[in-house]
């Protein structure tokens, strides 16, 4: 019997062991990861459970039952320091581990501000994990200044969470508007409507210059001179391929672990989903950081250590919760050369991005209903006419007549 040893126990890695199980391997199982904590999600941690309306067991994804009944090797709070591809063995500790099949499912760190500029004074905190959000909880009491820097999804999540907390929040963007990376400019323009109205202060176009403080940071300095006073400091500014491993085991990188369609690296025996990795799409290679894509890519790549030969087909989709405005995503936005919005009806609106006359993505907000028909639309490869969907008469389940 084989023996599947995962490295990485997140979202994609414990999708993987679950369903090697569900399909009926019967090799042993090893799943190794660094945290202590049994596999979790993490897009609740800095929204319900920083809030204090989640305890840390619902979070798990699967009881800590469910891996002694399936049989499958938990290693938590361990570290893999090495793989030797020649022996197929993998160090963990004192430990030297044998494999048949390796997987890597080793996500990804937050991006930190340099220590030359401040970023490891006490006070300065980045939210990727149970530790990370553990560590900064008591900061948030009522009247705090906290200030953000990055004014993506996470820096934005934590804002919302701190103002409905009673704090002080800034957020800086060096670039000309929030979102600007991920989003057009119409749906960083409702997002910075939305956190205004809740008193948060947004300033754009600026720059850190770096972290004030003597061993704890008390304020930042920004790149036109100005200085904040801060209590505390999150940094959102991206985050980064866990490819280190793999890199220094001579694995091919891309963009993150290089996989191919079926999710297989450039050594045979070993695979790669989550954040972690790249695969081949439209004539190019893609790397999606979401809990959806960590998901179906472990699947298929479980599907394929036993043999299926199945191609991943991404289906893109996001989430972000801020305040009672629910941002649902489908598709990628790249390339796209026009905005179609439909909407406001109420407290529901979306945006439609198109190239030329193809649908390639949508946001929608508090429009679940917009969100489900973009979706199904995309993964069929339909576009509906701009004014059709611009219309509001139009009856949204007959865009799919497309």
């Amino acid at each position: 019997m084989t023996h599947v040893v995962v490295i990485g126990a997140g979202q994609a890695g414990a999708a993987l062991v679950a369903k090697l199980r569900a399909l009926g391997h019967q090799g042993a199982i090893t799943l190794i990861g660094e945290e202590p904590s049994p596999p979790y999600q993490r897009p609740p941690l800095s929204k319900a459970y920083l809030m204090g309306e989640m305890e840390e067991e619902r979070l798990w994804l699967r009881s800590a039952e469910y891996y002694a009944e399936y049989q499958i090797s938990l290693r938590l709070g361990q570290t893999v320091s090495a793989i030797n591809r020649a022996a197929k063995t993998v160090t963990v500790g004192g430990d030297v581990v044998s494999y048949d099949t390796l997987a890597l499912t080793t996500g990804s760190s937050p991006r930190r501000l340099p220590a030359a500029i401040g970023g490891d004074l006490a006070g300065v905190y980045t939210v990727r994990t149970l530790a990370d959000v553990d560590a900064m909880k008591a900061e948030f009491a009522l009247g705090r200044r906290l200030v953000i820097v990055g004014g993506g999804y996470i820096g934005l999540e934590a804002a919302a969470v701190a103002s409905k907390l009673g704090l002080d929040v800034t957020v800086l963007e060096m670039a000309p508007r929030i979102l600007q990376r991920v989003a057009a400019p119409e749906t960083s323009d409702f997002f910075r409507a939305l956190h205004s109205a809740h008193g948060v202060k947004i300033l754009e176009s600026t720059g850190l210059e770096r972290l004030l403080g003597d061993g704890r940071v008390n304020g930042v300095r920004l790149s036109d001179g100005q200085e904040l006073p801060a209590d505390f400091v999150i940094a959102g500014v991206g985050i980064l391929p866990g490819t280190a491993l793999a890199e220094a085991a001579g694995l091919t990188i891309e963009n993150g672990i290089k996989t191919d369609e079926h999710g297989r690296t450039s050594d045979p025996d070993i695979w790669s989903a989550g954040d972690c990795a790249s695969f081949p799409w439209k004539g190019g290679r893609l790397r999606l950081e979401s809990v959806g894509n960590a998901i179906d890519q472990a699947e298929v790549v479980a599907e394929n250590i036993l043999g299926a030969q199945k191609p991943y087909e991404a289906k893109p989709w996001f989430w972000s919760d801020q305040y009672d405005c629910k941002l649902q995503i489908a598709g990628l936005n790249t390339g796209y050369d026009a905005i179609v919005t439909r909407g406001p009806d109420g407290e529901a609106v979306s945006f439609w991005y198109y190239k030329g006359d193809q649908l390639l993505a949508v946001d929608a907000m508090n429009d679940p209903r917009a969100y489900m028909v973009g979706k199904r639309l995309i993964e069929q490869g339909k576009s509906p006419a701009k004014a059709a969907v611009q219309d509001p008469a139009t009856v949204m389940k007959d865009l799919l007549k497309a």
